[in-house]
């Protein structure tokens, strides 16, 4: 048995949207990616320091994807 703590990847990306009703990107040469993380937590931290930044711009959001799902969809999990 590993000592190595369970990783369940998330992904932070984040761009301006074209309009508030759906998830597309306005210029995908410029989604940024914020990082890779281990675990739900340490995403969140990422995502809100992020979208606190951009709180002037209604059209900028961040996203935490859930790499773990796409992954192995066993660990399909709450976070």
């Amino acid at each position: 048995m590993s000592d190595t703590p369970q990783q369940l990847l998330h992904l932070v990306i984040g761009g301006e949207l074209v309009d508030l009703d759906h998830v597309t990107f306005k210029d995908l040469d410029k989604v940024e990616v914020v990082g890779l993380y281990p675990n739900y937590a340490s995403a969140y931290a990422a995502w809100k320091a992020k979208a606190q930044q951009t709180v002037d711009n209604a059209h900028m959001r961040y996203f935490i994807v859930h790499l773990h799902r796409l992954l192995d969809p066993a660990t399909d999990k709450t976070h």
